[in-house]
């Protein structure tokens, strides 16, 4: 059983054993092992793979003669337990990237299209650059990339060192850095037919091939929607991220919201909270009026076990700042002080920035700093 420790199931990329598919192995006095793998399911394609390196590794033992494999098939309890010590075991070997240690990342999720991520994703960020942070934007809905567009950055990705630097923006005292599919294109309306691998591939390398500044406080993620090929990549090479969710007032959305937390929570990721957009819409004279509904985030919170982070008026500043490239939270209104509001509780109380200003090697470098003055001073 130590021996096949060193069989890996190709799919789920840990042993055998600690997944609970090899099942125990008797050996004959004539040296004939019989061993039980379970499989996830009973056609698995790369059964004659995990057939061959059974064999290889159990009749290089000295004394055996022969090995036979019984096969079987675990249950769907099993196979839940298996699957989650798999994701376990991705999550603690996670590759390196070029996001600094001390980044917080938030991903930015739907369960669906049209509730309004892209726009919480953009005004959340440029509300926290108007607090003074250093906040990277990874656009990575590569088919339905608008970043660019609704925070008025354009031009075109350079290389310094072998390194993407982003296309960077000045709010007050603080800094977007962002990169997107769409500065990488000739015309905002030119489609990306992309399938699974290249997707990944390119939100690798918006992780592992940017310049992201070593003072970058917060990276928000614009998530596609959905639980597909990019969110379950995002979560194997970030696991340290942490999730907020978008949702409407709608019970629909609500509902399928819901599976994006599950799948968060299946890869290890702490749910930051909910934020109901679209909540209510504000008229000019301040009425407001339920147009998709009530209480969807606040269903949503209760049922996820996780704060609503706020609610965000349905308001036609929003829309219109988009458009302009001019996020509606660093205007005036309903919308607007909803969203400062959210990005002052995520950076006070749920998401606090890393404060590296007691940490013993900042001291130890601020000591050498100060030895270093005081020794040109005297010379």
């Amino acid at each position: 059983m130590d021996m096949m420790r060193g069989v890996i199931d190709p799919e789920l990329g840990s042993n055998l054993v600690e997944l609970g598919m090899a099942r125990g192995a008797e050996v004959s006095d004539e040296g004939e092992i019989r061993i039980k793998i379970a499989l996830t399911t009973s056609g698995c394609p790369l059964r004659a793979q995990i057939q061959r390196d059974v064999k290889a590794r159990l009749e290089s033992l000295p004394g055996v003669t022969k090995v036979r494999i019984l096969w079987g098939e675990l249950t769907a309890e099993e196979k839940a337990a298996a699957m989650a010590k798999a994701r376990f075991n991705v999550a603690q070997q996670a590759p390196d990237t070029a996001i600094p240690p001390t980044t917080k990342v938030l991903m930015v999720a739907s369960g669906k299209g049209g509730v309004g991520k892209s726009t919480v994703t953009t005004n959340l960020a440029a509300a926290l650059a108007a607090l003074s942070f250093k906040v990277g934007v990874m656009d990575a809905d590569i088919w339905g990339y608008s970043v660019p567009r609704m925070l008025g950055v354009g031009g075109d990705l350079r290389s310094l060192e072998g390194r993407i630097v982003p296309i960077t923006r000045s709010i007050g005292d603080g800094r977007l850095d962002v990169v997107s599919m769409g500065f990488l294109v000739d015309r905002e309306d030119s489609a990306l037919m992309w399938r699974g691998l290249m997707l990944n591939r390119a939100v690798q390398h918006f992780c592992e091939d940017v310049a992201w500044s070593d003072d970058l406080d917060y990276l928000l993620i614009d998530m596609p929607p959905g639980t597909g090929d990019v969110q379950m990549g995002l979560a194997k090479m970030l696991p340290r991220a942490e999730m907020i969710v978008v949702t409407t007032p709608a019970v629909a959305a609500q509902k399928v919201a819901a599976r994006v937390v599950d799948m968060g929570r299946k890869n290890y990721l702490r749910i930051v909270g909910v934020i109901e957009n679209m909540s209510a819409l504000v008229t000019a004279t301040g009425e407001q009026h339920a147009v998709f509904g009530s209480g969807g985030g606040d269903t949503l919170a209760a049922e996820v076990g996780a704060p609503l982070l706020g609610r965000i008026p349905l308001e036609a500043a929003v829309a219109d700042g988009s458009d302009r490239g001019e996020p509606a939270v660093l205007g005036e209104g309903a919308a607007a002080a909803a969203f400062k509001a959210v990005a002052e509780a995520l950076s006070s109380e749920h998401v606090p920035p890393v404060e590296m200003a007691g940490c013993s090697a900042r001291m130890l470098d601020a000591a050498a700093a100060a030895l270093d003055a005081l020794d040109n001073a005297e010379s």
